[in-house]
């Protein structure tokens, strides 16, 4: 990851980061909790899949960049940038998540999930300013996009934070949700 790419990662990070705990911030039991429909996911809900999913993405990172390199896969990698790049923006496709970030109830309490999201997203940005690993060469598939290189993975959680803000904006502006 050159200096160019880590910024670009960090302010991804650290943007979806502010504007996620900006959008969540004073709501009510009943706002957290509000579905547009039964098989949509609550605001609550939303954030503990940001919470599971960056959990999941970071830990393969650590495990995949202990591993060799797989510099036979960089070539295709720099095809899917701008997949990446439109995470947020290209929300016309539903994308289902991976067993292992669905929401489940982890944290009952939005404190609690606040609290946690803003451990996860610190570590997270932590790992993106110190690490040395040449996260251009170290792969794992996305659910829908197929392999994306580390550095891709570290843009894609600050753009997923951005596509769950969209969602919770919806849920924002649909006619029956709670008032303050």
């Amino acid at each position: 990851m050159n200096p160019q790419e880590r910024q670009l990662a960090l302010d991804q990070l650290a943007s979806s980061e502010a504007r996620l705990l900006e959008i969540v911030k004073r709501l009510s039991p009943a706002q957290w909790s509000f579905r547009e429909t039964p098989e949509r996911w609550s605001i609550a809900e939303n954030m503990e899949h940001i919470v599971a999913l960056e959990n999941f993405v970071t830990r393969e990172i650590a495990n995949v960049i202990q591993g060799p390199a797989q510099l036979d896969k960089r070539a295709l990698a720099s095809t899917k940038d701008s997949l990446v790049f439109g995470l947020a923006s290209t929300r016309a496709a539903r994308l289902n998540a991976r067993e292992a970030a669905r929401p489940v109830g982890r944290w009952p309490d939005p404190a609690d999930l606040v609290a946690e999201f803003r451990k996860v997203r610190a570590r997270t940005i932590a790992f993106a300013a110190e690490t040395q690993a040449d996260l251009r060469s170290y792969f794992f598939p996305h659910i829908a996009f197929g392999d994306l290189d580390c550095y891709q993975w570290l843009v894609a959680l600050g753009q997923h934070g951005y596509r769950h803000v969209a969602q919770i904006e919806d849920i924002q502006a649909h006619p029956a949700y709670p008032a303050a």
